[in-house]
């Protein structure tokens, strides 16, 4: 499936180029500041990010320099995937409960709960951020590589309520948008924790315990998202957060009921960040 999905599947390749610079130890900011220049549309990105509330900064950030300075290395490899993602996620109505976009607006509002609720866990915000971004990328790969089957499937999932997406997955395709963003993931060289997160998130416990947080936060993401009706929801299986969940993500039911109440608004903000 993977191989059918032919440009779908690659990298862009400034992403690329950013992922490779971040993550060598030899790289110099004006290494990264060479590249994000080619693309003066990546950077105004940068500059918006950094000025926006996710930063919450004293004052407005003007040149790419001091942006690339304030954000750190992993924020700025972190932006150059998420603008790629932002693009994979164009599209229209597939089925009459299920428009591509709307996939990308609940993947953000994962990606917000998630980072939201990182700040009082050991996981990086930005880590959690981009965990949510990727948590659902399997279903593209479904949509892209077996279109007709993809809306026939979808279709029967309008139809009959009790269904899980997974379920309808296995049925349709024989394996689960969890296998492939898992597969997805590997092939983009992405970290084992956001490969974790793209298999496992509804299943973290299947993990190793060293494994299970960052999945573990992005179930927890996911059902909040779904709560509040934020994007496409099918997927999610349940409303109910299990203290047993909770544990694994290291987060309390408190973390949970003020999340809630600021999440709406914060998502708007991303979207408006993630998607113009």
């Amino acid at each position: 499936m993977l191989r059918q999905c032919g440009q779908f599947a690659t990298l862009p390749a400034l992403a690329v180029q950013i992922i490779e610079i971040a993550e060598d130890p030899s790289s110099t900011w004006e290494d990264l500041r060479q590249v994000i220049a080619i693309d003066p549309a990546f950077g105004a990105r940068l500059l918006k990010l950094v000025n926006s509330p996710f930063y919450g900064l004293l004052r407005p950030v003007g040149t790419l320099r001091e942006a690339l300075g304030l954000l750190g290395l992993r924020a700025v490899k972190n932006v150059a995937i998420s603008t790629s993602l932002a693009k994979l996620f164009r599209g229209g109505k597939v089925s009459a409960a299920f428009n591509v976009s709307e996939l990308w607006t609940h993947s953000i509002a994962v990606a917000t709960a998630a980072r939201m609720l990182s700040q009082s866990t050991k996981v990086s915000p930005d880590e959690a951020f981009l965990a949510g971004l990727v948590h659902d990328l399997g279903i593209l790969v479904e949509l892209q590589s077996r279109g007709a089957l993809f809306g026939s499937m979808m279709e029967r999932l309008d139809e009959e309520d009790e269904l899980t997406f997974r379920c309808a997955e296995s049925s349709t395709f024989q394996t689960t948008h969890e296998m492939l963003g898992r597969s997805l993931c590997e092939l983009w060289r992405f970290p084992a924790s956001l490969t974790f997160t793209a298999g496992f998130h509804h299943r973290p416990w299947e993990l190793a315990e060293a494994e299970q947080a960052l999945p573990a936060l992005i179930h927890v993401a996911d059902v909040m998202a779904a709560r509040q009706n934020l994007g496409y929801s099918r997927t999610v299986e349940t409303r109910d957060l299990k203290p047993e969940m909770l544990r694994l993500a290291a987060i309390r039911e408190c973390d949970v009921a003020a999340v809630e109440v600021a999440l709406p608004e914060a998502v708007h903000e991303a979207c408006r960040i993630l998607s113009n």
